[in-house]
């Protein structure tokens, strides 16, 4: 592990090679798994606020969901994600192709909103758990993201370059540029 301010960083990140192959995987994060997509407390206000916007690239399935639940369930620990459609799939996910695309980034992409998905989505395959003291940066290992892991592996991609803009996002550039030359310096 390394440590960055208050984060606990896993190796995976440097190891791993990542890139996601849409093709081979069809977007399976978004509707596989046995909960939905992780929240933050403040990303709930801001899907309500959005849900207009969002609501026309929804399917009929998951709006219906979204209007009966509203943009957040609980999972089996109590925290805070994304509602499912028949207990599967992500209320906020499209299909175009067979392959599973976010309404939430959808309306981003277009303009429409200013908050491209859920920082949980973004970061995927890491997945952050919060410590006493720490947040706990891990690679979710997961066998639909195979392909995925063949694609970084060719582009020889590891995971902390691949998720650049979304570390950035949720820490910030100067840990990120912490991460970038510890990884660096370790190579």
């Amino acid at each position: 592990m390394i440590v960055i301010e208050d984060t606990l960083i896993s190796e995976d990140l440097k190891s791993i090679c990542f890139s996601c192959d849409l093709s081979h995987c069809k977007g399976d994060c978004c509707v596989e798994g046995d909960a939905g997509a992780p929240l933050e407390e403040e990303e709930i206000s801001i899907l309500e606020d959005y849900l207009d916007d969002i609501k026309p690239y929804m399917s009929v399935k998951g709006l219906k969901v979204v209007e009966k639940m509203g943009v957040f369930d609980y999972d089996e620990d109590g925290g805070y994600v994304t509602p499912l459609v028949n207990d599967r799939e992500c209320a906020f996910v499209c299909f175009d192709n067979g392959i599973s695309y976010c309404t939430i980034e959808k309306a981003w992409s277009e303009g429409k909103i200013n908050f491209q998905k859920p920082i949980s989505c973004h970061l995927y395959p890491v997945r952050l758990s919060k410590l006493r003291q720490h947040i706990a940066i891990n690679y979710d290992h997961w066998d639909i993201c195979k392909a995925a892991l063949l694609k970084g592996k060719r582009e020889n991609l590891p995971l902390y370059k691949y998720l650049k803009a979304p570390l950035i996002r949720r820490f910030g550039s100067s840990w990120y540029q912490k991460l970038e030359y510890l990884f660096e310096k370790t190579a």
